[in-house]
């Protein structure tokens, strides 16, 4: 059998040049933020595949762990795509940098510490710690949200390239709580501003009845690589007086990110 052979559509006379792995990768990029739990039917919709296919390679994913069966006949993405994502370099040397510095905000503060980074038009949380679970989130690890609602997603967003910026000011800017930003101009002014002072406060801009200050965390480069934040119920005024414990966390990440030198030498 020629390798082209080995392509699922070759051997079943369907769609020739679609490999197995192709479908399998089609089948999980039909999960999102808006879609995070799907039917066997909608995911077929979605990919055009024969239900008899779909269940198969459904199936196949959840034995593998790719997904996870959550109810009667509804799917979800599986911890063990997290788990082998977190094992990307830059994803860890970061993680493993900032943790220390999250539990250090967590302890000064006893609210919800956050690591956010930029993916795409999104901010994807790599990680949420919690001193005060009756502060109610929508983050959770692993999720993406709209860049222009949480604090961390404004920072990256007010430091990511021109044409990302461009392209989420020309989206739609939906309204996730009571003091979103959805009018283009003050959006504009809003990353201008965190540009400008180095931190953003959000007063129930994610979600109703919590606040958060955010900041910036650089690479070796100078680069902004990623956002830190501290979120507080929302009746809680002085956030402020967060901005610079959360400053200085993010400086320590960003100071461990930088190689380390070898110190010089005295001459002899």
């Amino acid at each position: 059998m020629t390798s082209s052979a080995v392509r699922d559509g070759a051997v079943n006379g369907t769609e020739p040049g679609r490999s197995v792995l192709g479908r399998a990768l089609a089948v999980l990029d039909t999960f999102s933020n808006e879609r995070s739990e799907q039917t066997l039917g909608a995911i077929c919709a979605a990919t055009g595949l024969p239900s008899a296919t779909g269940h198969r390679l459904v199936n196949e994913l959840v034995g593998w762990g790719a997904l996870e069966r959550v109810g009667r006949g509804r799917y979800r993405i599986g911890l063990r795509l997290w788990q082998l994502g977190s094992l990307a370099p830059e994803v860890r040397t970061l993680r493993d940098v900032a943790l220390p510095f999250l539990h250090d905000l967590l302890d000064v503060t006893h609210e919800v510490a956050h690591l956010v980074v930029r993916d795409g038009d999104k901010a994807l949380y790599l990680e949420r710690l919690m001193a005060r679970p009756e502060v109610q989130v929508r983050s959770r690890v692993a999720r993406r949200l709209p860049l222009h609602a949480p604090g961390p997603g404004k920072v990256l967003l007010a430091h990511a390239p021109d044409d990302v910026v461009e392209r989420v000011l020309a989206g739609p800017l939906p309204r996730l709580a009571r003091n979103t930003i959805t009018d283009r101009d003050a959006l504009r002014d809003a990353l201008a501003g965190i540009r400008e002072s180095g931190y953003c406060i959000s007063r129930e801009e994610m979600t109703d009845g919590a606040s958060s200050v955010a900041a910036p965390v650089r690479g070796p480069g100078g680069d902004v690589v990623a956002a830190i934040s501290v979120v507080v119920p929302a009746d809680r005024r002085d956030l402020p007086a967060l901005v610079p414990a959360v400053r200085m966390a993010a400086a320590g990440i960003s100071r461990g990110l930088r190689p380390r030198t070898a110190p010089r030498r005295r001459p002899s």
